[in-house]
């Protein structure tokens, strides 16, 4: 006898043509993703392997197999540097096995030198520009920059760098039209008389009989150059490229540096060369009568560990320390507090004064200068014009022509010659007194711009000075890890050396030291080791030369290389007989 079609029966059949369904579908969906065959090979691997934690194997097994992190999500926050100004950091989150995760951040300092004028920005002073600049990197990271990378491998770091730059370009256009439009608007009317330029003063010559007025016109000076146009939340473009770099590194690994490195050479070089660091010692400028010498530099000679360079450095920073307590209770020279670049700040009446220091604190400790210690100076020289004189102010109350600097530098470097370096020793604009300050010293002296040049975005389109030995490279703003590559190959190219330096203000972000050794530049201008955001970054060349030497990868300079500057031009066979037999 059939049983009756009740809805119960007719439930248990649906529910079994339900589960039919979803079987025949879930296999369909694990056979469309090779499942079977994945779990087969990952029981066949363990059973050979035989491993104590099988779950772990499996665990580990699968991992490789899942497919490659993509970026999820970018966050932008305010931190703050070691002057406890606001900066941005910037972290980085990926889709890991599908879980979102954060792997990583990075900081860019915000330079007090860079800080932006902002539209529509009543506040005053750098400190409220900065903040109004991180403020609006944030904003650009939460509503542009984020969304357009999600999804995205973060290995794909020139690709996620021509975004940022895309991205940016619009915003400094903008920028642009607006300082135009302002500056057109404060523009006297036509017919006006505009304003006089400035004369420079005429001095009496020396000799001059007397009551003869000999006036002697000094040379006026080229007029400084506009500005670089910096916009304000341009830090949000170079620290997202900072932390996309150090997420593929975490996620593959391996240390930064390395990431760079092969990004660089398209491959992991055998060696890795550590850039000499530039520690600085002194600083002048703030107090007393020089003013040119905004940093003394330590140069390990060639050869020299990081390791052994930071300890050279801090015997004589100590002695120092106690030779110039001696010298102040006589009163010719006191220290006066720690600068923000990490070194003592010091006053003093002559040129020389920092030089004898650094000498007598040498022969002191049994060292010979020019042997076992060398000098770079950051002269800073933009900072000492006075352009209604037309002149440096090299000590108070003296100044110099760009000729007579140029002067004052190879007499000192005659009498010192174990400085081996000159940063900024002229204004960019002094293009004349560089090509001779290059025919005179570039031989045995590196000839360095800094704020000389031009930011890294603006090296790649115009190049450097050609009269200089190299630059320094400054990671801030809107520089990508793409941009410093690229300008690094450009100096190179020109066979000219490449500087890393910090920026005036620094966090305690220690990164800057990873692209140094990655780039592979031949120096680093790290600051003083007085304060922690600079001690942080000897710390992590110290790890790094550590790690280099336990896998046998340091490799090391054995001399001073510097680049041909100038050399005279090249006289024919033909041109000097022609020369022989020409009439006199």
């Amino acid at each position: 006898m059939r049983c009756a079609d009740t809805g119960e029966s007719r439930g248990i059949r649906g529910h079994l043509l339900s589960h039919r369904e979803a079987a025949t579908a879930a296999a369909e969906y694990f056979r469309g993703a090779r499942i079977p065959e994945s779990l087969e090979g990952a029981l066949n691997s363990a059973y050979s392997e035989r491993p104590r934690d099988v779950i772990a194997y499996l665990s580990n097994y699968f991992a490789e197999l899942s497919n490659p992190p993509v970026i999820s999500r970018v966050r932008g926050r305010k931190v703050l540097d070691g002057a406890g100004k606001d900066t941005l950091e910037v972290d980085v989150f990926c889709m890991v096995r599908n879980m979102d995760k954060r792997i990583c951040s990075a900081v860019i300092s915000a330079d007090a030198d860079m800080a932006p004028s902002l539209a529509g920005s009543d506040v005053s002073g750098t400190t409220e520009k900065s903040v109004k600049s991180v403020e609006r990197a944030m904003e650009w990271i939460q509503e542009s920059i984020g969304p357009d990378l999600e999804g995205i491998l973060p290995s794909e770091q020139s690709t996620i760098d021509q975004i940022l730059s895309d991205f940016f370009k619009p915003k400094m256009e903008e920028e642009r039209r607006r300082r135009e439009a302002e500056q057109h608007a404060a523009a006297p009317p036509a017919g006006s008389d505009p304003t006089p330029p400035v004369t420079p003063p005429t001095s009496k010559k020396k000799g001059s009989a007397k009551g003869k007025k000999a006036a002697v016109t000094e040379k006026p000076i080229p007029p400084a150059d506009p500005p670089e146009l910096v916009v304000g939340g341009s830090p949000a473009v170079g620290a997202v490229s900072l932390a996309v770099a150090t997420c593929t590194a975490t996620l593959r690994e391996v240390p930064l540096y390395s990431y760079i490195s092969a990004l660089k050479h398209e491959e992991m070089p055998s060696k890795l060369m550590l850039p000499a660091p530039f520690i600085t010692l002194l600083s002048y400028g703030k107090s007393g009568k020089l003013r040119f010498m905004k940093e003394v530099m330590m140069v390990p000679p060639p050869g020299l560990t990081a390791q052994q360079s930071v300890e050279l450095a801090l015997s004589l920073q100590a002695q120092i320390m106690k030779h110039t307590d001696t010298v102040g209770k006589s009163g010719q020279m006191v220290i006066k507090s720690v600068s923000a670049l990490g070194c003592l700040a010091l006053a003093a009446d002559r040129v020389e004064q920092p030089l004898d220091l650094i000498r007598e604190a040498c022969e002191e400790l049994g060292l010979a200068l020019g042997t076992d210690v060398y000098l770079a100076i950051n002269c800073a020289a933009h900072e000492l014009m006075d352009y209604n004189k037309g002149k440096y102010e090299v000590l108070s109350g003296a100044w110099k022509s760009p000729e007579e600097m140029v002067d004052l530098y190879v007499d000192l470097i005659s009498r010192y010659p174990a400085v081996t370096a000159l940063v900024d020793p002229l204004r960019k604009e002094d293009s004349s007194q560089w090509e001779t300050l290059a025919k005179a010293l570039g031989d045995r002296c590196y000839i360095i711009t800094d704020v000389a040049s031009r930011s890294v975005s603006n090296l790649l389109q115009g190049g450097i000075l050609p009269a200089s030995s190299g630059a320094v490279l400054k990671h801030a703003n809107q520089t990508t890890v793409s941009d410093l590559l690229a300008a690094v190959r450009l100096i190179e190219g020109e066979k000219q050396v490449a500087v890393l330096g910090c920026l005036n203000e620094e966090s305690s972000e220690d990164s800057m030291v990873d692209l140094a050794v990655g780039l592979g530049v031949r120096f680093m201008k790290l600051g003083g080791l007085l304060r922690g955001e600079r001690a942080t970054k000897y710390n992590r060349l110290l790890a790094i030369e550590e790690d280099l030497l336990n896998s046998d990868r340091l490799g090391s300079y054995s001399q001073f290389d510097f680049p041909v500057l100038w050399s005279e031009p090249q006289v024919s066979a033909n041109q000097e007989e022609a020369a022989a037999v020409s009439p006199r």
